[in-house]
């Protein structure tokens, strides 16, 4: 055998060597720091997942649903069907899903990822979100987060939804373009609006980049977020990406308000 030949070999194993070694290394990490539910604390047998009671407690949403926003039906419905308010009101956006109802169980998970500075929640919830929506990835052209208003993205360090469109992104091929959207105008929070309040609040406060206009034309865009309540901020961004070109916008969130959008 040259010395080529017994390099090539040498090579051939390395991938199989590097990964035993990984594992090795995860596996005493996690004896060290054993992986626990971000929901309950207790330690799980791998990261990524929750604990028994945790996941019992989390109301996640699947069909029968909204063809629209997402909404879950109480009963079995024909394919396409709009709940009420979509069916009065369409929102700017085509679809939009969600992994679970934002309710006093789920609100701390995502509270804990926005004001509690957890971002290591971000890729579990991300493959959550890929799996609720999987549909809307397999589509999407361009994947992009819901923007903060500048001085807000300063308070807080960083940007939830951009936390979660990235790990989103490597989960398809969709491009990622974490900046075409840009919060031209620092709103209220919105916590207590009403459904109306809350679209007057939203109105002209985004604007897409000039530089990505051309990148949008004909092409289907995925805005992330972390929850829908009324769909106020995700239908002025959709509004937004459509006049600059986009053909379509779909959204997901982590979580929803679970009742009438008003």
């Amino acid at each position: 055998m040259t010395e080529r030949d017994t390099f090539r070999a040498w090579a051939a194993r390395l991938p199989a060597a590097m990964s035993a070694v990984s594992e090795a290394g995860r596996a005493s990490f996690d004896l060290i720091l054993p992986p626990r539910c971000p929901e309950t604390g207790v330690i799980i047998a791998g990261p990524g997942g929750l604990a028994a009671d945790a996941w019992r407690r989390l109301h996640f949403l699947s069909d029968p649903c909204c063809a629209c926003c997402g909404l879950p039906f109480d009963v079995d419905v024909t394919s396409g069907t709009l709940c009420a308010a979509c069916d009065a009101d369409h929102p700017a956006f085509d679809r939009a899903r969600s992994v679970f109802a934002y309710d006093a169980h789920s609100k701390s998970l995502v509270l804990r990822l926005k004001h509690g500075d957890r971002t290591d929640f971000a890729p579990i919830l991300a493959g959550w979100m890929a799996r609720a929506a999987a549909a809307l990835l397999e589509e999407a052209d361009v994947i992009a987060p819901v923007p903060l208003h500048r001085m807000r993205l300063i308070r807080r360090r960083f940007n939830q939804a951009a936390l979660l469109a990235r790990p989103l992104a490597r989960l398809c091929d969709a491009e990622q373009i974490p900046d075409l959207l840009q919060r031209v105008r620092n709103t209220p929070s919105q916590g207590h609006l009403s459904k109306l309040a809350r679209r007057r609040n939203v109105a002209g406060a985004f604007q897409v980049r000039p530089k990505y206009r051309a990148r949008l034309k004909g092409r289907r865009v995925l805005l992330v977020d972390d929850v829908f309540t009324t769909g106020a901020t995700l239908g002025e961004c959709a509004r937004v990406l459509r006049r600059a070109g986009a053909d379509a916008v779909d959204a997901i969130t982590v979580a929803r308000v679970v009742g009438p959008r008003g």
